[in-house]
């Protein structure tokens, strides 16, 4: 049984309730996994390397040990594995779909203080939608395709459509991360109502109340009312907290501002749950949805100018009377990779649907931990024969786009709803009809999802190059940026001092947001470190953010308003201590006094 609650409070209708557990350096390692073992049964708890391997190891790169992997099948069996972690003065890391491109979910070295524990929430992926299906709850594990599907059976449209929502990204870790996503209306994930549980400076265990309605007196009433959906669903209490980013396009129509549009250390949206990168355990968040488009259009621009595509955005942006839903961006190079190396990503989307993903990723983790064990067999064997089995396929690119690639350095989707439609159709005629460095085409349906499909497959695309070529070329470098909204030349130019060292510079990104993925393989004994760190400094000359939206994770260091706000949500550092380069042991000994 949980333990008793020593302490509630309620304060203008927030309720707080303090488990009793607190740090127990008597509690072994073996006590605490026999503890969970007594929660979640012997199935729902990993603690073998061999066989928890795909979920101690970040999607890109990076990885770690643990004590344990759990899978908690309920909110409360969550609740009740942090109150062991607590008394076990373990760890604790949480961790839905593990989309994340930073090494945020999962552990990071060996060089911890501390057990870490690895809590997974996918099982637990209840979605509900309230108020005349105007907001949503959603818990952990839920994802983003999920959302989609429901929404669309009701006429209603999600709070953010992201490229990894492919690859079965999860709600809740899009508000922990700040996840922008293409939709240009809408800005990064973002609410002020949300339920979580926090360990505060004295090292109890606390949770918290704030999707502004009442769901029980303790833990396990709140916390089993909630995933069996026991409240009225059309009557949740209005609230004057946000559920999304309303000022965004506000923000993004300001186009001669010396600013990036959205960033992770933005303090305007970081807000407990939202940006908390995991420093708190998030049982349940509420979102806004918005009104379906009744028709959608998706125009396909090419060109060689950087200026024109920058003259371009400025006019829509600071002229059109329905502002875009997507704007996504692909240079030449990265269209090349996505189509040869992102091929199998494509067409597993486009005939298996996004639900099968996650399990076939981890059961291909799974196959690639048994495989590592012969150190005869290849590096990445099962990578190299699904690109293999994909090359014999038949093209999956349409004639038009192809035909584009061979003709334009640049690369723009841009899809229009409604009225927006015949404004972006005037505007698009006229803006090429003197041009000779673009041009544009109208998508047919077809094209519109292969052009998509083609985008979101490219980040994967640059990681399964790598693994190709892996004889051949260095280490992959990623960066996440945001560039000030008054930016003309977006595309950077690089000084001979870092070019010397790249093999490839993979572009692409949200262009209207002005945020853009930056993917550099180098050359093969190039120093990674030293070329981030001379392109960091030149970022940071142009004004430019990073991340952008992918968070710290342990790639990049916080800024000080990142970092504050991390410790104010985790006075102790227990949950997922390391993030944004920060010190891994444990802070604030009060517990102990």
């Amino acid at each position: 049984m949980t333990n008793v609650m020593t302490q509630q409070r309620v304060r203008q209708g927030e309720q707080h309730y303090m488990s009793s557990a607190t740090p127990s350096s008597q509690l072994s390692a073996a006590a605490v996994l026999a503890r969970f073992t007594e929660i979640l049964g012997a199935d729902h708890v990993q603690a073998d390397p061999e066989k928890n391997e795909h979920y101690r190891t970040g999607w890109r790169s990076g990885g770690g040990s643990a004590l344990a992997v759990l899978f908690p099948q309920t909110l409360f069996e969550i609740w009740r594995c942090l109150e062991v972690c607590v008394a076990g003065d373990c760890i604790i890391i949480m961790q839905a779909a593990k989309t994340g491109l930073t090494e945020g979910s999962t552990p990071s070295g060996n060089d911890y203080d501390r057990p870490v524990v690895v809590i997974n929430t996918l099982a637990v992926n209840q979605l509900y939608l309230i108020n005349n299906n105007e907001q949503i709850i959603s818990l952990p594990g839920a994802t983003l395709h999920q959302l989609q599907n429901e929404l669309k059976a009701v006429n209603r449209a999600p709070h953010s459509v992201i490229g990894s929502s492919t690859l079965g990204a999860s709600i809740v870790g899009g508000v922990s991360n700040n996840s922008g996503g293409a939709l240009v209306k809408r800005g990064p994930a973002y609410t002020e109502l949300s339920l979580f549980a926090q360990i505060n400076r004295h090292g109890q265990l606390v949770l918290v109340n704030h999707l502004g309605m009442r769901l029980g007196r303790s833990p396990e009433e709140i916390l089993t009312n909630l995933q069996h959906g026991h409240f009225d669903m059309h009557g949740v209490p209005s609230s004057d907290k946000l559920a999304s980013d309303k000022a965004y396009i506000e923000r993004i129509r300001d186009i001669d501002a010396s600013t990036p549009s959205r960033f992770n250390a933005d303090k305007r949206r970081l807000y407990e749950a939202s940006g908390c990168a995991g420093k708190i355990a998030v049982f349940a968040v509420r979102l806004d949805t918005y009104p379906t488009a009744q028709a959608e259009q998706t125009f396909y621009v090419g060109s060689h100018s950087v200026r024109e595509l920058a003259e371009l955005r400025r006019q829509v942006l600071s002229t059109f009377k329905n502002m875009p839903e997507v704007g996504e961006y692909l240079h030449r190079d990265i269209f090349d990779v996505s189509a040869k190396y992102g091929k199998d990503t494509f067409l597993s989307i486009k005939h298996l649907g996004t639900d099968a993903l996650p399990k076939l990723f981890a059961i291909k983790g799974s196959i690639d931990a048994k495989l590592h064990k012969w150190s005869w067999l290849p590096n990445h064997l099962t990578d190299k024969l699904m690109q293999m089995a994909a090359q014999v396929l038949p093209q999956h690119l349409p004639k038009r786009m192809l035909e584009y690639r061979n003709q334009y350095e640049h690369h723009l989707m841009i899809k229009m709803s409604d009225a927006g439609i015949d404004e972006a159709a005037h505007f698009l005629q006229q803006f090429f009809a003197a041009s000779d460095t673009g041009s544009y085409f109208v998508c047919t349906p077809k094209e519109s999802e292969s052009a998509f499909l083609h985008r979101f497959a490219a980040a994967g695309a640059a990681i399964r190059y790598e693994v190709m070529h892996e004889e051949e070329v260095g280490e992959m470098l990623a960066l996440d940026i945001a560039i000030p909204r008054n930016e003309l030349d977006w595309l950077e130019t690089l000084p001979e001092s870092i070019t010397q060292h790249l093999e490839k510079r993979l572009y692409y990104g949200h262009f209207f947001c002005y945020v853009f993925h930056q993917d550099y393989i180098l050359k093969k004994g190039s120093d990674a470190k030293m070329v981030k760190k001379m392109m960091l400094k030149r970022l940071n000359e142009r004004g430019a953010k990073y991340p952008a939206e992918h968070n710290v994770g342990h790639l990049y260091e916080a800024e000080p308003d990142l970092q504050q706000f991390y410790e104010r949500l985790d006075p102790t550092n227990s949950f997922n201590p390391g993030i944004g380069l920060m010190p891994k042991t444990k802070r604030n000994c009060s517990c102990c006094l």
